[in-house]
């Protein structure tokens, strides 16, 4: 066998092999330079590769024909490799090991052999021998090694993949980041693996690397991966391009770095900030009114934000009705809904009882439970027994599963050591299930609301005593009066929902006269309420007397003198019907309207002494006709009073209301009050609108 030989039928015919260009170094075998000599029976050499050359020195020309132990071994190795080249050629066994060679330049190097015996298809007999430099092969095997022990050993989840994105090969640490084996990874593609939700866009930038070969460091992307589905984990992910040295495309390479640690500290401290402000949040916004269901519909507002998809706000009746009576352990409870409230819209809602609603919980219901011990009840992952102590019937109960609650959370209304209700927490969308810290923040939030709540309730509960006392202590007076008809309202204020102190009366004195009276004492509350109640006994007394109007205010100042530092002001009038004539004094009040057919409404312009208890002011008495027809209005400051308007602006407002005197008085009425009032209103409002017969 020669070294022509080797030449194939498909080789060009005049074209010599190695005068063509080397080709560019694309595999492990070129950076090895790997040489292959083959020597025949009697040792010479028959067969001698360009690699060959480059590693010993001797070219073709040089080398075929020749000997290769005299051309290349050194005197004193000679005997070795004579009978080592005898044993192969006589045993067929392989020889591999580091050798000491001569080369041209008469330099030692030291070369790592295979060697071999082969037999051609006529049954000659040659000596195969593979050869690289064994510094150069030793270098590549420590990287290797090195790059074996990395991969293996590296924290880093490391993986290989071909150029349609599929695994070639999975680190230790990509098998424990991602819970998949790593056979179980080989050959299947990237999306099948990736436990992102944005998989695509992982997959895109892979591809954008591998088109352009521009890495990109450190995604960040957040997933459930299958060792750990019940919590989040976040990965930084690198993507590089993977080339040969000749530049063809092999791949790509990928490393994951856990960085959940971090990702949970970050997303703890997020969280920690969201709840500060919610806290913050809830301190201007629960609370901002002495009404129960708007403080009740604030809380629920403020926990459907950040703690729970749907939430629910139920009172002790007992409780919101200022009589708690306290039922025997595990009893039933009655309970009021405030407030109800959705992130989202869900079936769950329609589980739950309706503001304004009542309903009775047995005692082995939670939100029970929660009321009876003062404590939150907490059940992190909801279950069907769950369920149905959660609900108030079965239907509710499959009403909840069918909307997704699977985390469940009842938090005490607790205010001055009384327990009020219960915050009802569900959560459905939301992933995560409640834990302690959301119990903490929960009862941060029931604490402050039901401090706001016990407020409104005792304050609605006054409230609600002082209009008693005050609607008991308005007259209850026929529409008709000789000579006059008659029509009333009074008004609380609306913004602020207290009851202040205005009255009116209609008064029937002697010879067929009416007295008709309105009054305000300023401050608002059960004194007030009380304190007009006085004066307006008082004046009943007085009218009964037939004294002129001054003389009537004269007393009632006395009496106001006496009342711990009251202002009050007073309109007293009494209508003669024989006469026509209406004689009126003023107390500091506001001055009343006459309204008449076929001309404008004006206010009349009466002598205005100061306020009842101010003492000691002398108080004057005008006279007006009143023709049949004519309509007279007096009323309290509330009515024309307000924060943005000033005072003239409004009284012509009211004049304006006026220009159809012979309006029923039932729709003037209306139609003062409902044109003049505003939702912010701070002041109650009495009026008395009179049109002479």
């Amino acid at each position: 066998m020669t070294a022509e030989s080797f030449p194939t039928d498909d080789d060009p015919p005049d074209e010599d092999p190695y005068d063509a260009e080397p080709p560019r170094r694309t595999s492990l075998l070129d950076v090895l330079s790997v040489a292959a000599l083959v020597l025949d029976t009697d040792g010479r050499i028959v067969f001698w590769t360009p690699q060959a050359e480059e590693l010993f020195g001797y070219s073709a020309d040089e080398a075929l024909g020749r000997p290769a132990a005299r051309l290349i071994i050194h005197p004193e190795h000679l005997q070795a490799v004579v009978k080592l080249f005898a044993d192969v050629m006589a045993t067929g066994r392989s020889w591999a090991g580091a050798f000491p060679i001569r080369h041209k330049d008469g330099g030692t190097r030291l070369m790592e052999f295979r060697n071999m015996r082969l037999l051609d298809d006529l049954g000659d007999v040659y000596a195969l021998g593979l050869a690289a430099d064994h510094s150069l092969l030793q270098r590549v095997e420590t990287d290797l090694a090195l790059c074996e022990r990395l991969i293996n050993q590296s924290p880093i989840g490391l993986a290989l993949l071909d150029p349609d994105l599929r695994y070639l090969l999975v680190n230790p640490a990509l098998e424990r980041i991602d819970g998949i084996p790593a056979e179980d990874h080989l050959g299947r593609r990237l999306r099948e693996t990736l436990p992102f939700p944005d998989v695509d866009t992982v997959e895109s930038a892979l591809r954008q690397v591998l088109t352009t070969g521009t890495p990109l460091l450190d995604q960040y992307h957040v997933g459930r991966p299958r060792s750990d589905p019940e919590h989040e984990h976040a990965w930084s992910l690198s993507f590089y391009r993977l080339e040969d040295p000749g530049g063809r495309v092999l791949g790509a390479a990928t490393s994951v770095v856990d960085v959940t640690e971090r990702h949970r500290a970050a997303a703890e401290a997020d969280r920690a900030r969201r709840r500060l402000a919610l806290i913050a949040h809830a301190s201007t916004r629960v609370g901002t009114s002495l009404e129960v269901e708007q403080t009740a519909a604030e809380l629920a507002e403020i926990a459907s934000r950040e703690l729970a998809d749907v939430v629910a706000v139920d009172v002790l009746d007992s409780a919101l009705a200022c009589r708690r009576v306290r039922e025997p352990a595990g009893g039933p409870e009655l309970f009021r809904a405030l407030a109800l409230r959705a992130a989202h819209p869900t079936v769950a809602l329609r589980a739950a009882d309706a503001p304004g609603d009542l309903a009775s919980y047995d005692g082995d219901r939670l939100v029970t439970l929660c009321v009876h011990t003062g404590r939150p009840v907490l059940v992190r992952h909801v279950g069907e027994r769950d369920l149905r102590r959660i609900a108030r019937d079965a239907e509710a109960a499959a009403l909840l599963a069918r909307s997704g609650v699977h985390s469940y959370l009842a938090v005490p209304l607790i205010a001055h050591g009384e327990v009020l209700g219960a915050l009802d927490l569900k959560r459905t969308r939301t992933p995560d299930p409640f834990d302690d810290d959301d119990v903490v923040l929960a009862g941060e939030l029931a604490s402050r609301a039901a401090v706001a709540i016990d407020n409104a309730r005792w304050y609605q509960s006054v409230r609600n005593t002082a209009l008693t006392l005050q609607r008991s202590l308005l007259p209850d007076h026929p529409p008709r009066h000789t000579g006059l008809l008659v029509a009333s309202r009074y008004q609380p204020a609306q913004a602020t929902s207290e009851v202040g102190g205005d009255w009116y009366d209609v008064i029937p004195l002697t010879g067929d006269k009416t007295a008709l009276v309105v009054g305000d004492v300023m401050g608002n509350g059960i004194d007030a309420a009380a304190t007009m109640g006085r004066l307006r006994t008082a004046t009943c007394a007085y009218a009964d007397l037939d004294l002129d109007p001054e003389e009537v205010l004269r007393h009632l100042d006395k009496i106001t003198c006496d009342l711990e530092h009251y202002i009050v002001t007073c309109l007293y009038a009494v209508f003669d019907p024989h006469t026509r004539q209406c004689r009126m004094a003023n107390a500091g009040h506001m001055p009343p309207a006459l309204a008449r057919t076929g001309e404008d409404p004006r206010l009349l312009d009466l002598p205005s002494g100061a306020p009842l208890g101010v003492g000691g002011i002398r108080f004057e008495t005008a006279a007006v006709g009143l023709g049949p027809g004519d309509l007279l209005v007096l009323y309290t400051d509330g009515l024309v009073e307000t924060r943005q308007h000033s005072i003239d602006d409004r009284l012509n407002t009211l004049l304006g209301f006026l220009d159809a005197p012979e309006r029923p008085l039932e729709e003037t009425c209306d139609l003062l009050l409902y044109g003049l009032r505003h939702p912010d209103d701070h002041d109650d409002v009495a009026l008395l609108v009179a049109r002479a017969l």
